[in-house]
């Protein structure tokens, strides 16, 4: 799973549609600690250019991503992948804080940012469990 994760490009793949995320950085991405990749997202309807750094990069355990600029005033984003039961299990943690503080939050920032990972979930199941019923 984490070579998946260590292919950049599949960030469009888990991520919804009505968010229309595309990466801008010249393909392909070589991820390491320092990696720059710049993306162009729609929230609401209203584009926005995000721009991430790899903070952190320890195959085939973790990897870290923070926002450098975006929509965010804050966005830590660590993957983990802990091998359990014959498969991987991908854990999510994200340290947010949108600007607008806690009123933005509740209005749209935290039922967007949950709907966005529900969607990553049921992808990664989709994914995965056509590659184990393919094999």
């Amino acid at each position: 799973m984490f070579a998946f994760f260590g292919d950049a490009t599949n960030l469009e793949t888990l991520t919804p549609p009505w968010v229309r995320f595309e990466i801008l950085a010249a393909k392909p991405i070589a991820m390491r600690v320092g990696t720059i990749i710049d993306y162009r997202i729609r929230i609401h309807g209203f584009p926005l250019r995000w721009r991430t750094e790899i903070t952190q990069w320890n195959p085939p355990h973790s990897f870290a991503d923070a926002q450098v600029r975006g929509p965010y005033a804050l966005w830590d984003h660590t993957h983990t992948f802990e091998e359990r039961d014959g498969g991987t299990v991908c854990i999510d943690a994200v340290r947010y804080r949108p600007r607008g503080g806690a009123l933005m939050h509740w209005l749209f920032v935290r039922r967007d940012v949950e709907r966005i990972f529900q969607f990553r979930r049921k992808r990664l199941l989709e994914i995965f469990s056509d590659a184990e019923t393919n094999r």
